[in-house]
């Protein structure tokens, strides 16, 4: 049977597939903390998730001397691989993905996480072998950038017409625009429904239940 719309689905990591965004959030402000600096509320905070890590700390702080955003990275790391091991997929997440591979579609990630905190992530997690590519921001251009959906696509084989981005926030989104791919949200992670509805994407899933269940009947 032929594909409704889509041949290459690709993921965003934390808020989508990872229940990670409390804990950035927290990294992110003990970060600035330890280093004496104004701490970003918890909006200001969430908004920058899914940026490459300097990005996300210049974003979050924009009036910082240059000097403290490497520091900020470094205390971020520090804050964060201590308790990476401990955090969850959403319910659902391991069951839809095992599906969505079964029925043939190539799967991948598109991430603000570096290579390493993914590597950790997926052999946590141990949905390594379920993608078939990923990308990470210290690889390319960070989000909005459509650099991680263009190499995607050419390192699968795939058409950008037949290629959706799943994400939680408006970075994913505005990635899957720049780059002519299809775009769904997730109501459940670091943006609010109001963002994300901005970018007009083709669904917005207030679970990963609605998730699975329109990739089944659109995808």
């Amino acid at each position: 049977m032929p594909r409704k719309q889509f041949d290459l689905i690709v993921f965003d990591w934390d808020g989508t597939l990872m229940d990670s965004t409390g804990t950035i959030v927290r990294c992110i402000q003990a970060s600035a903390r330890d280093l004496g600096l104004p701490v970003p509320d918890q909006r200001a905070a969430s908004y920058v998730i899914g940026l490459g890590l300097q990005d996300a700390m210049e974003a979050v702080l924009p009036d910082l001397d240059p000097k403290y955003y490497p520091r900020m990275v470094e205390r971020y790391r520090y804050h964060y691989l201590s308790q990476d091991q401990e955090l969850v997929l959403f319910d659902g997440v391991s069951e839809m993905l095992a599906d969505l591979a079964q029925q043939g579609y190539f799967l991948a990630v598109a991430t603000g996480k570096s290579r390493v905190g993914l590597n950790r992530a997926l052999d946590t997690t141990r949905l390594l072998s379920v993608f078939d590519a990923t990308r990470c921001a210290d690889e390319t251009f960070s989000k909005p950038h459509p650099a991680m959906l263009h190499e995607l696509t050419r390192e699968l084989g795939q058409d950008l017409k037949r290629t959706v981005m799943i994400g939680d926030t408006t970075h994913d989104l505005q990635m899957a625009v720049n780059a002519g791919a299809g775009g769904i949200a997730v109501h459940y992670g670091a943006h609010t429904p109001q963002e994300l509805q901005s970018l007009a994407p083709l669904y917005a899933a207030d679970t990963v239940g609605q998730l699975h269940a329109w990739l089944n009947e659109h995808a």
